[in-house]
């Protein structure tokens, strides 16, 4: 069963938040963009320089549920942290909806079927990576490719497929929240986004397309978005999460 983020918001979770003032650990390519009266938290990574982390569950078994809590040192490297967010949407366990892939390891299948929410409109997709390049599929593109990876993480929808607009977004939506989402720039450049304001997922696709300039963009969730970027005095500890993606610096 799908975790119903709303409901789950609504009665379930003390929302913290600290906003005082972060000092960065390491530089961090981050800024504030706007687009059309929108503003949003933008983070591009060059995988040459970064290396991109998944944190499910600490070695106890224990699932680290937010972003305060994942290293902020890289064990094998010694590089900090300079970048972490929300990693997919999740059940009531915290447990990855879909394709979740940890430093080789498969902890969760794929999943296919139809279904309500956000995971399920089709075409969804996969964030995957593998040393230094990194890609965003379709979910029947990733099984046909099947390609060799260390980390990935399933969510949905797409936001931008191929530099087209997902098929089912429509200009007139009303729907509007805060969005997080990640895009592909080249096979070496990851880009995060997050909205500091509630946009529909046509102004947040149309923003990974046209000013981030990525041919294939990957939503990755909506009132649960937060992000840890101390380069802009960002860091959201609030909601219990799921899965969770990091960014540390290369030495």
């Amino acid at each position: 069963m799908r975790f119903d983020h709303a409901a789950f918001l609504c009665v379930s979770v003390l929302c913290l938040y600290t906003a005082n003032p972060l000092h960065a650990e390491t530089s961090s390519p981050c800024r504030i963009d706007t687009q059309e009266n929108h503003s949003f938290v933008v983070c591009e990574f060059d995988l040459r320089h970064y290396e991109l982390k998944l944190f499910w569950k600490k070695p106890d078994g224990e699932v680290y549920g937010s972003l305060q809590n994942i290293p902020h040192g890289n064990q094998s490297n010694n590089g900090s942290l300079v970048f972490a967010t929300n990693g997919g949407m999740y059940r009531p366990d915290r447990s990855p909806v879909g394709l979740y892939i940890e430093n080789g390891r498969e902890l969760q299948g794929v999943v296919t079927a139809s279904g309500s929410g956000n995971f399920y409109v089709k075409p969804n997709g996969i964030l995957f990576v593998g040393g230094n390049t990194a890609g965003i599929l379709e979910t029947s593109r990733f099984l046909q490719l099947h390609p060799r990876v260390e980390n990935a993480t399933q969510s949905g929808p797409m936001l931008v497929i191929g530099g087209r607009i997902h098929p089912k977004f429509l200009s007139s939506s009303t729907s509007e929240k805060i969005r997080n989402g990640v895009g592909i720039a080249d096979t070496k450049k990851v880009v995060f986004a997050i909205s500091n304001e509630p946009v529909t997922f046509m102004q947040f696709a149309t923003y990974f397309r046209d000013q981030l300039h990525c041919s294939d963009a990957l939503y990755l969730d909506g009132s649960i978005s937060s992000i840890y970027a101390p380069s802009v005095q960002r860091a959201d500890y609030f909601w219990p999460l799921g899965p969770i993606v990091a960014v540390y610096a290369r030495d």
